[in-house]
């Protein structure tokens, strides 16, 4: 069986046009992704990892080049991240991200289609394949989202998706003052505080208390929603605030389905083995950690 995970991710920026602010903290969250997620993979690490970052100013080809030779390499899991922002073509049926360069005229047609990346992912070489999406939409491709659900309409892309999803898409205003939930606030941007790059490395650095030692995506969700749209927002708010759910207005979440190989080191639970232990025994189990095998005892 082969080892490993091949991890690509993609922060596109699009550049001055404001209408592209959405990308503005893009590459960071890619950078933070990237960083954070191949350490966390509970029988790989990140010495079975194969990670590639694309520029953020990168064309849609060398992104979707980048995809299509990462899923060419036999492997168990295939992870894509899109950090950025979404648009729709003009008939609201096809979704693109956003990359360098674009203009309100042409960016669907330069950007990196949504279409080329899943389809890429479904012909792929893993064992299993999970799409992490952390993005806005305009007016415009929100309303093709939440009113395109039909047969042909963008929305039939997120509900039945052919490759499964993780993430967040939340609706974006140029200029504006778009604040689900909450006042006062600009809307979430793609890598930056509340969005779904950083609650999920911010999850896995820290760990779910109580879990188990190895946890898959499923698991994590509770964790990373309390995080979404600010969560610290939700603490000022007591025990009775409410949670950032899928049908908060302005904010679509992507739930990872259940079950999957996928599995992630949940180090609250290491913390909490080893809390009990004198300074040798510590060493002892951190040596032994190291030198066990990277493979799952099924492998």
């Amino acid at each position: 069986m082969a080892s490993g995970i091949d991890l690509v991710v993609i922060g596109a920026e699009g550049g001055p046009d404001r209408a592209f602010g959405g990308t503005a903290q893009a590459a960071e969250g890619a950078r933070l992704l990237a960083e954070v997620l191949p350490g966390m993979c509970f029988d790989a690490g990140a010495a079975g990892s194969r990670v590639t970052v694309v520029d953020p100013g990168a064309d849609a080809n060398t992104m979707l080049t980048a995809v299509r030779e990462a899923a060419a390499r036999p492997g168990r899991w295939l992870l894509v991240c899109l950090v950025g922002q979404l648009v729709a073509d003009p008939r609201g049926r096809r979704l693109a991200l956003v990359t360098a360069g674009s203009t309100p005229d042409n960016a669907y047609r330069r950007g990196l289609a949504w279409d080329w990346v899943v389809s890429a992912m479904v012909h792929g070489d893993q064992e299993e394949a999970l799409l992490l999406v952390d993005a806005v939409a305009d007016k415009d491709t929100w309303a093709a989202l939440e009113h395109g659900g039909g047969e042909d309409g963008a929305g039939e892309l997120l509900s039945y998706s052919r490759v499964p999803l993780w993430g967040r898409i939340g609706r974006y205003a140029p200029g504006g003052r778009y604040t689900p939930g909450r006042r006062g606030r600009d809307a979430v941007l793609p890598g930056g505080q509340g969005s779904f790059g950083r609650a999920l490395t911010t999850v896995l650095r820290e760990g779910v208390p109580g879990a188990p030692a190895a946890v898959g995506p499923h698991d994590l969700q509770p964790a990373v929603e309390a995080l979404l749209d600010g969560g610290a927002a939700h603490e000022a708010g007591g025990a009775g605030a409410p949670p950032n759910r899928p049908d908060t207005p302005g904010v679509r979440l992507l739930v990872p389905p259940e079950g999957g190989r996928l599995l992630m080191r949940n180090r609250a639970a290491v913390r909490g083995a080893l809390a009990g232990l004198s300074l040798s025994e510590e060493l002892l189990a951190l040596l032994w950690r190291e030198s066990a095998p990277t493979d799952p005892p099924s492998a």
